[in-house]
């Protein structure tokens, strides 16, 4: 298998047949084995009925049906984990991702890189609920991972198999996919894509997720920069602490034995104290932290590097 391109959805019961005549028409064009791997994210419509005739009739198909909603991450790792394809393509099933675009990226695989995202030049959504707080984001997300990208929200990308089946998704991490992926070491390009209105349905979208963003920024800085040393980070913080917190306690001792100051009534004298207990147990986190990490990797025998290739040895 060429290609595989994978589309989760949920209830786009309209959009669903006009997706597929462009993703055809697209990859007929292209002399390559291609398979359409549908996720059916737990619609209350008719999408999976629809999916399920498509198939009968188009043997390149393949579904997915989950038993619940789970979220766009889970129905993307269900449809990477299926995938046969030499280079994987993700994209929305909304129709706003122009399946045109596809031999876009193939093109960029092809001059070697690793991952293709896609850029939505001249996006067709709202400014203040959906565009700007995009803008931010993306700002934000480029300048915490050192991965700098226009779009991270586009689902519009490309992968090849060994990026994408190497990299676990937890919770709403899918836009964080380039970041996670440039700790193996890959590269990425990104170009620009056609962005359309949306025509049917409503978007599942919105400025609520600002918060869950942050969050998971969070989240992959941690793994990207300490998931195999977070000692480094909870020791860091522990010693800092607790030296103020000992420097605190220094002085006073010195001011009370030298100047004979009252210490009862100082907030300071519970502050050092304080200080010297949160770097004390900072530092337990920190080992207790390397524990689990070195569990983590060795129970799953979940590699600490990567290999783009070995010459010389066979």
């Amino acid at each position: 298998m060429d290609v595989s391109v994978v589309i989760p959805l949920l209830n786009e019961e309209e959009n669903i047949p006009i997706l597929y005549n462009e993703l055809t028409q697209s990859l007929g064009k292209i002399d390559l084995e291609y398979e359409l791997i549908f996720i059916d994210d737990g619609s209350s419509d008719s999408s999976l009925q629809i999916l399920e005739n498509l198939q009968k009739e188009d043997a390149t198909i393949h579904v997915i049906s989950l038993r619940k909603n789970f979220g766009q991450t889970a129905a993307l790792t269900a449809g990477f984990d299926l995938a046969a394809g030499d280079v994987i393509i993700a994209m929305d099933a909304d129709l706003q991702n122009d399946p045109a675009d596809i031999p876009i990226l193939l093109d960029k695989i092809n001059e070697g890189n690793d991952m293709v995202t896609g850029w939505r030049f001249n996006r067709q959504d709202p400014f203040l609920s959906r565009k700007l707080p995009s803008k931010i984001a993306n700002k934000i997300i480029s300048f915490a991972t050192g991965v700098h990208l226009h779009d991270y929200g586009c689902t519009l990308k490309a992968f090849r198999k060994e990026v994408i089946k190497n990299i676990k998704l937890y919770g709403e991490m899918h836009r964080f996919i380039p970041a996670i992926a440039s700790a193996m070491g890959v590269s990425i390009a990104e170009v620009k894509v056609n962005h359309r209105a949306r025509r049917f349905g409503t978007s599942k979208y919105g400025i609520s997720r600002t918060l869950r963003v942050i969050l998971d920024l969070i989240t992959v800085k941690f793994l990207l920069n300490y998931s195999t040393r977070p000692i480094h980070v909870f020791g860091t913080i522990g010693i800092i602490s607790g030296s103020l917190g000992g420097t605190l306690a220094i002085v006073m001792t010195v001011q009370r034995q030298l100047y004979s100051m009252p210490m009862s009534d100082r907030p300071l004298l519970l502050l050092a104290i304080l200080l010297i207990f949160v770097g004390v147990q900072f530092i337990t986190i920190g080992l207790v932290a390397e524990m689990l990490a070195r569990t983590y990797h060795e129970s799953q025998d979940k590699p600490t590097y990567y290999i783009r290739k070995i010459i010389g040895k066979q």
